[in-house]
């Protein structure tokens, strides 16, 4: 599987295309808000949040227009131009998740979507979860999604989760929390930095 960095410099056209694309997707009236609806229904009002590989800001975004304080970062700074653009209420930082630290802390949720995690390079995988492992407050959670055949397969990435230090709380098979079962062609795991004393 290609990584984002391998993608781009194939095709240096290739984000804005991407940023296109979303941007055609709404003008559709697709609806494109379904993760960012999960992660605003599981924290309170003014939460800190964490958008990991943001791209665009879409989810970000959506979360900052509801009073959530936002964070993302995404190692493409065309993305990034346009998050900022188009959401300047949050903050977007360029940033790559497996070699840069994040610049966040005692986040409440962050959330990694749209198949950032297909896109890392191996060797950064683990690197990316600790990274953002950091920046969770104590019982501070992480929603991520990512589709099969993307190079991780769920159960190794649930693997490398834990051995980060990562409670696995749920598995779903889709952002509208369908369950979860081997034959699932995707996963939504929602996992947690464990509280104090636990």
């Amino acid at each position: 599987m290609p990584t984002w960095k391998d993608i781009t410099t194939a095709n240096p056209a290739h984000s804005e295309n991407y940023a296109q694309r979303w941007k055609a997707f709404v003008a559709q009236g697709k609806d494109i808000d379904g993760e960012a609806r999960l992660i605003d229904a599981t924290v309170p009002r003014h939460a800190r949040i964490l958008d990991a590989g943001c791209g665009t800001g879409r989810v970000g975004g959506y979360l900052a227009q509801r009073g959530h304080e936002v964070i993302g970062t995404d190692l493409d700074p065309i993305l990034i131009g346009h998050a900022k653009e188009d959401f300047p209420d949050a903050t977007w930082l360029v940033g790559d998740l497996s070699e840069d630290e994040i610049p966040a802390h005692d986040i409440d949720v962050a959330v990694c979507a749209g198949n950032v995690m297909g896109f890392l390079d191996p060797a950064g995988r683990a690197p990316a979860l600790e990274n953002i492992f950091r920046t969770l407050r104590p019982g501070g959670r992480l929603f991520v999604g990512f589709g099969a055949g993307r190079g991780w397969s769920f159960d190794d990435f649930l693997a490398t989760a834990k051995e980060v230090g990562f409670a696995v709380q749920y598995c779903y098979e889709s952002w509208d929390l369908q369950p979860f079962t081997q034959d699932s062609a995707f996963l939504v795991a929602q996992l947690a930095r464990p509280a104090s004393g636990q």
